[in-house]
Protein backbone atom coordinates (compact mmCIF):
# COMPACT_ATOMS: atom_id res chain seq x y z
CA UNK A 1 0.00 0.00 0.00
CA UNK A 2 2.94 2.61 1.29
CA UNK A 3 4.55 1.43 -2.15
CA UNK A 4 1.61 1.96 -4.54
CA UNK A 5 1.29 5.57 -2.97
CA UNK A 6 4.88 6.43 -2.95
CA UNK A 7 4.26 8.24 -7.04
CA UNK A 8 1.70 10.14 -5.38
CA UNK A 9 3.86 11.05 -2.40
CA UNK A 10 6.71 12.56 -5.00
CA UNK A 11 3.58 14.62 -6.71
CA UNK A 12 3.17 15.62 -3.11
CA UNK A 13 6.15 16.75 -2.51
CA UNK A 14 6.78 18.84 -5.44
CA UNK A 15 3.40 21.10 -4.47
CA UNK A 16 4.82 21.44 -1.11
CA UNK A 17 8.27 22.65 -2.19
CA UNK A 18 6.70 25.03 -4.39
CA UNK A 19 4.15 26.44 -1.81
CA UNK A 20 6.90 27.06 1.12
CA UNK A 21 8.16 29.66 -1.60
CA UNK A 22 4.44 31.09 -1.25
CA UNK A 23 3.40 30.46 2.19
CA UNK A 24 3.59 34.02 3.78
CA UNK A 25 0.75 35.16 1.29
CA UNK A 26 -1.02 31.94 1.36
CA UNK A 27 -1.14 31.93 5.03
CA UNK A 28 -2.90 35.21 5.19
CA UNK A 29 -5.21 34.42 2.70
CA UNK A 30 -6.23 31.01 4.48
CA UNK A 31 -6.11 32.05 7.71
CA UNK A 32 -7.24 35.82 7.68
CA UNK A 33 -10.75 34.95 6.59
CA UNK A 34 -11.79 32.17 9.35
CA UNK A 35 -10.25 34.76 11.44
CA UNK A 36 -12.39 37.67 10.97
CA UNK A 37 -15.31 35.28 11.24
CA UNK A 38 -14.42 34.19 14.35
CA UNK A 39 -13.19 37.39 16.14
CA UNK A 40 -16.29 39.33 14.12
CA UNK A 41 -19.13 36.75 14.87
CA UNK A 42 -17.84 35.34 17.95
CA UNK A 43 -17.43 38.23 19.50
CA UNK A 44 -19.87 40.77 18.08
CA UNK A 45 -23.09 37.94 17.76
CA UNK A 46 -21.66 36.44 21.00
CA UNK A 47 -22.88 39.91 22.95
CA UNK A 48 -26.43 38.91 21.92
CA UNK A 49 -26.26 34.85 21.38
CA UNK A 50 -24.31 33.82 24.63
CA UNK A 51 -24.86 30.22 23.89
CA UNK A 52 -25.75 28.22 21.05
CA UNK A 53 -26.95 24.07 21.02
CA UNK A 54 -25.76 24.10 24.72
CA UNK A 55 -22.20 26.06 24.21
CA UNK A 56 -20.82 29.28 24.32
CA UNK A 57 -21.34 30.43 21.17
CA UNK A 58 -17.48 32.00 20.23
CA UNK A 59 -17.05 27.45 21.04
CA UNK A 60 -19.78 26.78 18.21
CA UNK A 61 -18.64 28.97 15.91
CA UNK A 62 -15.01 28.13 16.37
CA UNK A 63 -15.91 24.33 16.06
CA UNK A 64 -17.64 25.00 12.81
CA UNK A 65 -15.11 27.91 11.44
CA UNK A 66 -12.43 25.01 11.83
CA UNK A 67 -13.84 22.82 9.50
CA UNK A 68 -15.31 25.23 6.79
CA UNK A 69 -11.60 26.58 6.46
CA UNK A 70 -10.38 23.18 5.81
CA UNK A 71 -13.33 23.03 3.04
CA UNK A 72 -12.49 26.58 1.89
CA UNK A 73 -8.57 25.60 1.36
CA UNK A 74 -8.59 22.41 0.11
CA UNK A 75 -11.40 23.57 -2.66
CA UNK A 76 -9.25 26.53 -3.60
CA UNK A 77 -6.35 24.05 -4.02
CA UNK A 78 -8.43 21.23 -5.57
CA UNK A 79 -10.05 23.17 -8.48
CA UNK A 80 -7.86 26.69 -8.85
CA UNK A 81 -4.26 25.53 -8.10
CA UNK A 82 -4.92 22.29 -9.78
CA UNK A 83 -6.38 23.67 -12.54
CA UNK A 84 -3.41 25.57 -12.90
CA UNK A 85 -0.73 22.92 -13.04
CA UNK A 86 -3.42 20.80 -15.40
CA UNK A 87 -3.90 23.94 -18.14
CA UNK A 88 -1.91 26.88 -17.94
CA UNK A 89 1.29 25.76 -16.89
CA UNK A 90 1.00 22.34 -18.21
CA UNK A 91 3.25 20.38 -15.24
CA UNK A 92 0.73 17.72 -15.19
CA UNK A 93 1.78 17.23 -19.00
CA UNK A 94 5.00 17.29 -17.58
CA UNK A 95 4.95 14.94 -15.05
CA UNK A 96 2.92 12.39 -17.43
CA UNK A 97 6.52 12.59 -19.47
CA UNK A 98 8.07 10.72 -16.45
CA UNK A 99 6.98 6.84 -15.36
CA UNK A 100 3.87 8.89 -13.12
CA UNK A 101 0.56 7.87 -14.14
CA UNK A 102 -2.51 9.80 -14.43
CA UNK A 103 -3.52 8.33 -11.13
CA UNK A 104 -0.33 9.08 -9.36
CA UNK A 105 -0.94 12.82 -10.24
CA UNK A 106 -4.38 13.13 -9.17
CA UNK A 107 -3.55 10.65 -5.80
CA UNK A 108 -0.93 13.23 -5.45
CA UNK A 109 -3.13 16.43 -5.85
CA UNK A 110 -6.19 15.14 -3.40
CA UNK A 111 -3.25 14.60 -1.02
CA UNK A 112 -1.84 17.85 -1.02
CA UNK A 113 -5.13 19.75 -1.06
CA UNK A 114 -5.99 17.15 2.05
CA UNK A 115 -2.88 18.79 3.33
CA UNK A 116 -2.79 22.16 2.77
CA UNK A 117 -6.67 21.67 4.53
CA UNK A 118 -5.12 20.65 7.48
CA UNK A 119 -3.09 24.56 7.87
CA UNK A 120 -5.55 26.73 8.68
CA UNK A 121 -7.69 24.09 10.45
CA UNK A 122 -4.42 23.76 13.33
CA UNK A 123 -3.99 27.58 13.02
CA UNK A 124 -7.85 28.46 14.53
CA UNK A 125 -7.66 25.76 16.71
CA UNK A 126 -4.52 27.61 18.63
CA UNK A 127 -6.12 31.41 18.36
CA UNK A 128 -9.42 29.39 19.54
CA UNK A 129 -7.14 27.71 22.43
CA UNK A 130 -5.76 31.13 23.41
CA UNK A 131 -9.20 32.80 23.20
CA UNK A 132 -10.35 30.57 25.71
CA UNK A 133 -13.13 28.63 23.33
CA UNK A 134 -11.22 25.23 23.32
CA UNK A 135 -9.92 23.77 26.49
CA UNK A 136 -10.51 19.94 26.15
CA UNK A 137 -7.33 17.67 24.50
CA UNK A 138 -9.62 16.11 22.81
CA UNK A 139 -9.71 18.92 20.46
CA UNK A 140 -6.25 17.35 19.32
CA UNK A 141 -7.90 14.56 17.07
CA UNK A 142 -9.48 17.47 15.11
CA UNK A 143 -6.54 17.51 12.58
CA UNK A 144 -7.58 14.32 11.90
CA UNK A 145 -10.79 14.64 10.72
CA UNK A 146 -9.83 17.84 9.04
CA UNK A 147 -7.24 15.26 7.35
CA UNK A 148 -10.09 12.62 6.07
CA UNK A 149 -12.38 15.67 5.59
CA UNK A 150 -9.77 17.53 2.78
CA UNK A 151 -9.81 14.75 1.70
CA UNK A 152 -13.05 14.36 0.73
CA UNK A 153 -13.61 18.12 -0.22
CA UNK A 154 -10.72 17.94 -2.42
CA UNK A 155 -12.71 14.42 -4.26
CA UNK A 156 -16.01 16.51 -4.32
CA UNK A 157 -14.29 19.68 -6.15
CA UNK A 158 -11.96 17.63 -8.02
CA UNK A 159 -14.19 15.73 -10.92
CA UNK A 160 -14.92 19.81 -12.48
CA UNK A 161 -11.32 20.74 -13.59
CA UNK A 162 -11.23 18.87 -16.58
CA UNK A 163 -14.08 20.31 -17.78
CA UNK A 164 -12.97 23.73 -16.97
CA UNK A 165 -11.43 25.99 -19.88
CA UNK A 166 -10.60 28.52 -17.80
CA UNK A 167 -11.05 29.99 -14.04
CA UNK A 168 -14.08 31.60 -14.48
CA UNK A 169 -16.01 28.16 -14.47
CA UNK A 170 -15.20 27.56 -10.82
CA UNK A 171 -17.29 30.64 -10.23
CA UNK A 172 -20.33 28.96 -10.61
CA UNK A 173 -19.23 25.85 -8.48
CA UNK A 174 -18.26 28.34 -5.84
CA UNK A 175 -21.15 30.12 -5.87
CA UNK A 176 -24.10 27.47 -6.02
CA UNK A 177 -22.68 24.49 -4.27
CA UNK A 178 -19.63 25.85 -1.89
CA UNK A 179 -21.46 29.09 -0.07
CA UNK A 180 -24.45 27.67 0.37
CA UNK A 181 -22.56 24.52 1.73
CA UNK A 182 -21.09 26.94 3.84
CA UNK A 183 -24.05 28.89 4.92
CA UNK A 184 -26.22 25.52 5.63
CA UNK A 185 -23.97 22.90 7.13
CA UNK A 186 -24.26 23.87 11.13
CA UNK A 187 -20.99 26.28 10.77
CA UNK A 188 -23.42 29.44 12.38
CA UNK A 189 -25.64 27.77 13.93
CA UNK A 190 -27.61 23.92 14.58
CA UNK A 191 -29.06 22.54 11.33
CA UNK A 192 -32.22 21.86 13.41
CA UNK A 193 -33.00 25.08 13.13
CA UNK A 194 -33.16 24.81 9.38
CA UNK A 195 -36.36 23.66 7.52
CA UNK A 196 -36.42 19.96 6.88
CA UNK A 197 -35.71 19.57 3.18
CA UNK A 198 -32.72 21.98 3.77
CA UNK A 199 -31.23 20.01 7.00
CA UNK A 200 -32.14 16.70 4.65
CA UNK A 201 -30.18 18.25 1.87
CA UNK A 202 -27.18 19.77 4.23
CA UNK A 203 -26.86 16.17 5.50
CA UNK A 204 -25.69 14.64 1.98
CA UNK A 205 -22.84 17.46 1.46
CA UNK A 206 -19.75 16.74 3.21
CA UNK A 207 -19.33 19.77 5.88
CA UNK A 208 -22.19 18.42 7.73
CA UNK A 209 -20.69 15.15 8.74
CA UNK A 210 -17.30 17.17 9.42
CA UNK A 211 -18.82 19.40 11.63
CA UNK A 212 -20.61 17.08 13.63
CA UNK A 213 -16.95 14.71 14.55
CA UNK A 214 -15.49 18.10 14.92
CA UNK A 215 -17.94 20.31 17.86
CA UNK A 216 -17.95 17.12 20.39
CA UNK A 217 -14.09 16.95 20.40
CA UNK A 218 -13.42 20.59 21.23
CA UNK A 219 -15.71 20.64 23.87
CA UNK A 220 -14.30 16.75 25.18
CA UNK A 221 -17.00 14.53 24.14
CA UNK A 222 -17.04 11.67 21.66
CA UNK A 223 -19.39 12.87 18.64
CA UNK A 224 -22.07 9.96 18.33
CA UNK A 225 -22.68 8.53 14.54
CA UNK A 226 -19.23 8.42 14.12
CA UNK A 227 -19.55 5.28 11.51
CA UNK A 228 -21.69 7.28 9.31
CA UNK A 229 -20.12 10.64 9.29
CA UNK A 230 -16.85 8.57 8.71
CA UNK A 231 -18.35 7.32 5.99
CA UNK A 232 -19.95 10.07 4.30
CA UNK A 233 -16.40 11.51 4.31
CA UNK A 234 -14.64 8.50 2.68
CA UNK A 235 -17.29 7.73 0.13
CA UNK A 236 -16.69 11.50 -1.10
CA UNK A 237 -13.24 11.18 -0.68
CA UNK A 238 -12.25 7.72 -2.70
CA UNK A 239 -15.55 8.06 -4.86
CA UNK A 240 -14.31 11.61 -6.13
CA UNK A 241 -10.65 10.77 -6.74
CA UNK A 242 -11.78 7.82 -8.45
CA UNK A 243 -14.16 9.76 -10.58
CA UNK A 244 -11.41 12.39 -11.05
CA UNK A 245 -8.60 10.24 -11.97
CA UNK A 246 -11.13 8.61 -15.23
CA UNK A 247 -12.00 12.40 -15.92
CA UNK A 248 -8.32 13.41 -16.06
CA UNK A 249 -7.59 10.61 -18.11
CA UNK A 250 -9.40 11.58 -20.68
CA UNK A 251 -8.31 15.32 -20.72
CA UNK A 252 -4.52 14.74 -20.28
CA UNK A 253 -4.63 12.08 -22.62
CA UNK A 254 -6.33 13.35 -25.35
Amino acid sequence: MIRALLPALSVWRRNAKVWTKLMRVSMVIQFGEPLIYLLGLGYGLGQFIPSMDGLPYLTFLASGLVMSSVMNTATFEGMYSCYTRMDPQKTHQAMLATPLRVRDVVLGEQLWAATKGCIPCVALLLVATGLGAITALTALLVPLVALVAGLAFAGFCMPIVPFARSYDYFSYFYTLVIIPMFMFSGVFYPLENLPPFVSALAQLLPLSHAVELARPLVIGHWPDDVAVHLMVLVFYAVGGGYLSIKLFERRLMD
